[in-house]
């Protein structure tokens, strides 16, 4: 039986009064989102994707009665008022666009990386701002329900100043094929999950140095196959992420072994555990404060995983803000920070040094 130990390791569900509009119709938006908001009850009205018969396909599986051509036209659907996007980042910036000027479109959710470049980023936060409208971004890993407890854990002090966290993934990512196309790959795309839920938990950093070498197992051309970064936080908070995406020979045979461990240490304490993704488990916690354990390991438990129910708290977060008027958790702005962090990544990997957060302007 799952016992959070008081803890509250999924987001409350506030607001599920909005109308989605769904665009994409791939692994992410099929397993995750929809699943996610079904298990809500959120409100999906529409489907879209680059060919109908996918979005079809979809649109039968979960029960959304209404499929459109064209994203472009699901977006002038009066009846939408979230548009939710699983798009590629060089097509996702002109569907945010096309969003940003019909006068019904409350809020959109976009996928990370927002866009290609980080002055794209910028831009587009730019727009949305001018346009009054909400864009957020869909950052699930700070939903992830071991980075929500260990975030109340810190937020109570119960481990004291922070002094080392790590990350340690072992696994292999699904890349997309459109991929393919460009010149970066891991750090954008996988260490970003990281990245940011590392600025969640301690907030803005100050500098990363990045090394890499290739992934012997991707075939395509790319300069960021395995990456491995050292960020420093106030506070003189060290950690280090690391991405394997190599993770050792998968094949008939041979017993791999696929991992996501975390952990970090505090004057006061030391949490450790897993994000349970790459194997579809649960991820998992444990902690001991000499503050309020008196020392001893307590492991708060939940039935709930990162994919999907992680999903449910990004848009909960968008509708919550479209009804209260406050800023969404998950807001462009904040993400435009988490894309300094990237873009300051390849520059550290391009000029071999430790690179300032105050040299990337944002």
């Amino acid at each position: 039986m799952a016992d959070a130990k008081g803890f509250k390791p999924d987001a409350d569900v506030r607001v599920k009064e909005y109308r989605i509009g769904a665009i994409g119709a791939g692994m992410i938006m099929a397993e995750c989102h929809l699943a996610a908001y079904k298990e809500a009850g959120f409100n999906v009205v529409a489907i879209a994707s680059r060919t109908r018969a996918n979005a079809q396909k979809v649109a039968e599986r979960w029960g959304i009665l209404k499929v459109y051509d064209t994203p472009e036209a699901l977006i002038k659907d009066t009846n939408v008022d979230i548009v939710d996007l699983a798009f590629p980042p060089d097509q996702q910036p002109a569907l945010i666009r096309a969003a940003l000027k019909e006068p019904h479109i409350k809020a959109i959710l976009a996928q990370k990386p927002l866009a290609l470049s980080l002055d794209e980023a910028k831009t587009l936060r730019d727009e949305a701002k001018a346009a009054g409208k909400i864009l957020s971004v869909n950052q699930n890993m700070r939903y992830d329900q071991s980075m929500q407890v260990l975030k109340q854990i810190l937020d109570k002090g119960e481990l004291g100043a922070v002094v080392m966290a790590t990350i340690d993934m072992r696994a292999i990512p699904h890349w997309q094929t459109f991929l393919e196309g460009f010149d970066r790959l891991t750090l954008s795309n996988m260490s970003v999950h990281h990245l940011d839920v590392l600025r969640f938990l301690f907030g803005d950093p100050e500098e990363i140095y990045t090394a890499t070498r290739s992934d012997p197992r991707t075939k395509f051309k790319h300069k960021d196959g395995i990456t491995v970064s050292t960020i420093k936080f106030p506070g003189n908070v060290l950690a280090v992420s690391m991405e394997d995406v190599w993770a050792g020979p998968r094949e008939e045979g041979f017993d791999s072994e696929f991992y996501i461990k975390w952990r970090v240490e505090g004057t006061d304490g030391v949490a450790h555990g897993t994000i349970g993704w790459p194997n579809g488990e649960a991820s998992t916690l444990t902690y001991a404060s000499r503050k309020t354990t008196g020392g001893k390991w307590v492991t708060p438990t939940w039935d709930t995983m990162w994919f999907p129910h992680a999903f449910i708290g990004v848009m909960e977060q968008l509708q919550y803000a479209v009804k209260s008027g406050q800023e969404p958790v998950l807001n462009v702005a904040d993400n435009v920070k988490t894309m300094a962090l990237v873009e300051a990544g390849y520059r550290s990997m391009d000029e071999g040094r430790a690179i300032k957060l105050s040299e990337i302007a944002i």
